[in-house]
């Protein structure tokens, strides 16, 4: 579901509280900014609204104590993004600044701290997943099923609207502890 509208759906329902609400629109206001300055959440194009949403998982992602000062955000497998993740290389996130690497399947995520897996895996995502077993690594993906599979949040598009979906099990198992925030706008949680 699109952020903004579960937001109002959340309000009418009494669920969100003020400082849910400004919670949420600060989120939405940082996508519109990643996404390039565009003020209707329609108007982005879908993957650059993709990379806000990878920004704001690594923002509201607690990390272990001893996690790099600098993460590795990795793109695994063909890029679905293009330039549109390129503005995240750089940026501070969770308090920690951002470095952009785009690699191929055969590379592996050796070194990530965030990765992005790319649909193109297919097959091979469990055996990705399964060589980032126990490790601190925040997996992402926007794939029908990868949440199924380990992925800790994975992206939808429905009606031109990005939702998102979580799986808290394997973020803790991985000793990362994903916001409570963040958890209230996904449109499933896996416990």
């Amino acid at each position: 579901m699109h952020v903004a509208a579960r937001h109002h759906r959340l309000q009418q329902r009494g669920r969100m509280g003020p400082r849910a609400g400004r919670w949420l629109r600060a989120l939405l206001a940082g996508t519109l900014l990643a996404g390039g300055g565009a003020t209707l959440a329609q108007d982005v194009p879908e993957y650059r609204l993709k990379a806000a949403f990878v920004f704001n998982f690594i923002a509201f992602t607690e990390w272990p104590a001893d996690a790099p000062s600098t993460l590795q955000l990795c793109v695994l497998g063909a890029d679905p993004f293009g330039r549109d993740i390129d503005g995240l290389h750089d940026r501070v996130a969770a308090g920690r600044k951002l470095a952009l690497q785009r690699r191929s399947a055969g590379e592996g995520a050796r070194g990530c701290h965030v990765v992005f897996l790319s649909a193109a895996l297919g097959d091979a995502l469990p055996r990705v997943l399964q060589g980032l077993l126990g490790q601190p690594v925040l997996t992402i993906a926007d794939t029908p099923g990868a949440l199924r599979h380990g992925v800790m949040l994975n992206m939808n598009l429905a009606q031109d609207k990005v939702s998102f979906e979580a799986h808290l099990q394997a973020a803790r198992a991985a000793g990362l502890n994903l916001s409570s925030k963040l958890l209230r706008l996904a449109t499933e949680v896996v416990q």
